[in-house]
């Protein structure tokens, strides 16, 4: 018997946006979205979730060694998209323009794709 089918959640995030973490430890914190992870269901944020990697240098690779900080992935449902008006967060739908274009919109009504 094959293994069921994963059910795969619509990330709106997308890279470049501009989110606030909303629970966690680093609640209250804003960033630019750096990397998406549809798989995961995560998204990388600048300056949110810093982690330690211990890393044993490799003088070929030119990797000096040490204990390095950066940012691991957030799972997407504890941030929040902010709305680039208003400097609020807000949640996320689409619409579909005139010319037939489809695009994200904050439910204030902002056009987030320009």
């Amino acid at each position: 018997m094959a293994a069921p089918e994963k059910k795969r959640n619509r990330i709106r995030l997308r890279t470049n946006d501009t989110v606030v973490v909303i629970s966690g430890k680093d609640a209250g914190k804003r960033g630019k979205v750096l990397s998406v992870l549809r798989d995961k269901n995560r998204v990388v944020v600048q300056g949110v979730n810093f982690i330690k990697r211990h890393t044993r240098p490799n003088p070929q690779r030119n990797i000096k060694g040490g204990i390095a900080e950066r940012e691991a992935a957030i799972h997407v449902s504890n941030v929040m998209l902010v709305d680039p008006e208003s400097d609020k967060r807000t949640r996320i739908g689409s619409k579909v323009l005139e010319d037939g274009k489809r695009v994200r919109v904050a439910k204030s009504g902002t056009v987030l794709d320009k």
